[in-house]
């Protein structure tokens, strides 16, 4: 049996935790990018795969940046394992720094992705739009005009490592499942919203 929550079971989750049809079908798609980056190394798939569709369970309380360390507070409320709340407080852009806490008023905290499966669960959520699979660069662009320089490099520095390890540019691999995969819409309608 599995440590960590499946697909329907964390469907439920965000579901009864309060989060709207729109952020469990973008979680759906988070999912299913996550899941095809994940089959280029070797990494806990099941742990990808419910930090992917858990990342932004912090939604259902929370639109701002502090949703990341909400929904890790909420998942550890609900006593999942610490590498799945932890994916959950890490999954911002290519992660926070010290500088960017400060700055943006969170808690303290290590907000850094740094396993395989925190990186995979983070960049999946780069590169997509709302439902939408876009390339890491949409993302680069957003926080560039946001401002935030360190973040759009921390962003592209991501992808770079992730592609060179995986052997293969990852945005042709995530666009390779089309703009709106039918596996996520599936997921999403697990759903009762």
């Amino acid at each position: 049996m599995s440590r960590y929550p499946n697909e329907s079971q964390c469907v439920t989750l965000l579901d009864r935790a309060g989060c709207t049809k729109r952020v469990i079908v973008h979680c759906c798609t988070v999912k299913t990018v996550a899941a095809e980056i994940a089959k280029g190394f070797a990494a806990d798939t099941e742990l990808i795969i419910a930090g992917a569709l858990l990342h932004d369970i912090g939604r259902a309380k929370d639109h701002t940046i502090m949703h990341a360390s909400t929904g890790a507070d909420m998942a550890e409320r609900l006593g999942l394992p610490k590498e799945l709340t932890e994916i959950i407080r890490k999954h911002i852009g290519a992660g926070l720094d010290d500088q960017d806490a400060v700055e943006m008023n969170i808690p303290k905290g290590d907000y850094i992705p740094r396993t395989i499966e925190e990186k995979i669960v983070a960049h999946a959520d780069n590169m997509v739009s709302d439902n939408r699979v876009v390339r890491h660069t949409h993302t680069v662009e957003k926080l560039l005009a946001k401002g935030s320089r360190r973040g759009a490099e921390r962003v592209a520095a991501l992808h770079k490592e992730l592609s060179e390890l995986y052997g293969k540019d990852l945005d042709d691999v995530a666009l390779s499942l089309g703009e709106s995969p039918a596996l996520a819409l599936l997921c999403a309608s697990l759903a009762r919203k």
